[in-house]
């Protein structure tokens, strides 16, 4: 087995939402990623039960907050629109339920895992996935997405926790990957 050296891989993650927020504290916690994380959204108040944020945060910009929270972590302000952005990284994680940004990632990107959570499904899909595949998972309606899929009303009862088991998926695989193991390059797990 490879052993994984302190602050050895630059992970840029792509949105510090339900699947985000989550991710990048498991990842921080090992102590082998550099991470930066990307997201131009602000914590609000609907966003308490599920993103995994102090409730301090509230209003400020999601990226800068994980970056005040975790030592390990860097912020990025504003959203990633091209190819350039995505230069300087082992890994580009995309976590941010936006089209637009998978299209990029799928088009320009090297190396890359596609983390998604809707309701009580979640998937990851990764560079080295079939790319006949893309045309269906890059087809959609335009604009940003709840994890908590359509049916949420908001109201606490009806939350879906497929978010969490997303970012554990992607950190399993993220540290498999760095580690040389054999990784699966599509996953969609039903809860």
């Amino acid at each position: 087995m490879i052993m994984l050296k302190r602050k050895s891989r630059k992970v840029l993650i792509i949105g510090a939402g339900g699947i985000g927020s989550y991710l990048i504290d498991i990842l921080d916690r090992t102590g082998v990623y550099e991470i930066t994380v990307a997201d131009p959204d602000r914590y609000e108040n609907k966003n308490i039960p599920y993103q995994n944020f102090d409730d301090k945060f509230v209003e400020e910009n999601k990226a800068k907050a994980m970056a005040q929270t975790y030592l390990g972590v860097s912020s990025i302000a504003f959203p990633i629109l091209t190819a350039k952005q995505l230069e300087g990284y082992d890994l580009v994680v995309c976590c941010a339920d936006n089209l637009d940004v998978r299209r990029l990632l799928y088009r320009d990107g090297d190396k890359w895992l596609d983390l998604r959570a809707q309701g009580r499904n979640c998937a990851y899909i990764t560079h080295r996935a079939d790319k006949q595949m893309y045309d269906t998972l890059l087809a959609g309606p335009e604009g940003s997405f709840s994890c908590q899929g359509n049916e949420w009303d908001g109201e606490n009862e009806g939350l879906h926790f497929s978010h969490v088991i997303a970012a554990g998926m992607g950190a399993e695989w993220i540290h498999r990957y760095f580690a040389g193991d054999d990784v699966a390059d599509f996953k969609v797990v039903n809860v």
